[in-house]
């Protein structure tokens, strides 16, 4: 999350991340508001699913949008490739 710089307070920024497993390797794709705390949870295994089943643990990109919905767009274009 991001500070406004006049309020003070904690806005969310929709993001869209890639994580990998290795060079070369296994890339993953998402969405998050809140880049720090999902990257945690990849290099923790919280979730169950692709990224935790092929070991995708290391940020290789990100891109910040305005809104959720341009950044899901994004997303969307990019697991089309």
């Amino acid at each position: 999350m991001r500070c406004h710089p006049e309020k003070g307070i904690q806005m969310k920024q929709p993001i869209v991340y890639i994580m990998t497993n290795q060079r070369n390797g296994t890339l993953y794709t998402g969405v998050t508001s809140n880049l720090i705390k999902r990257v945690y949870e990849h290099k923790a295994d919280i979730h169950n699913g692709f990224s935790k089943k092929y070991g995708c643990k290391h940020l290789v990109f990100y891109e910040l949008y305005e809104t959720m919905e341009a950044a899901i767009h994004r997303e969307t274009q990019i697991n089309a490739y």
